[in-house]
């Protein structure tokens, strides 16, 4: 059994409420740092400083220190859904978070603190 996933983005310095809150089972690769989430259904989440990420039933990404990045899965509305690639911190006391949906956009890091429900949605 592994550790719960906000536990884990945690260790790499990422904050606990990247994933909607069903985002319970995923696998992590450590020797290729490779994380693959599972979500029962095509969700959005909307954080507290207004922004929403959609996600896809599978999102996979590499977790490094302090950044997701390479991932397939999740979308995020800027005027129209852009698919976002990377989310990185500057460290673990870094105040923002960054992330880059075609370009790097940051967001205050205390939205993604608090674990989120997600709403179903028809489409990723």
């Amino acid at each position: 059994m592994h550790k719960p996933l906000p536990d884990l983005l945690q260790d790499y310095d990422l904050p606990p409420g990247l994933f909607p809150k069903n985002a319970t089972n995923y696998d992590f690769d450590e020797v290729r740092s490779k994380l693959t989430v599972y979500i029962p259904s095509i969700c959005e989440v909307g954080f507290k400083d207004s922004s929403v990420v959609r996600y896809s039933t599978r999102v996979s990404g590499f977790l490094l220190r302090g950044k997701l990045t390479g991932i397939e899965g999740m979308k995020t509305k800027v005027v129209l859904w852009v698919k976002v690639t990377t989310i990185s911190v500057d460290g673990p006391r870094s105040s923002k978070v960054h992330f880059t949906a075609g370009v790097k956009k940051s967001r205050p890091r205390d939205a993604y603190e608090v674990l989120r429900e997600g709403i179903t949605v028809d489409e990723f």
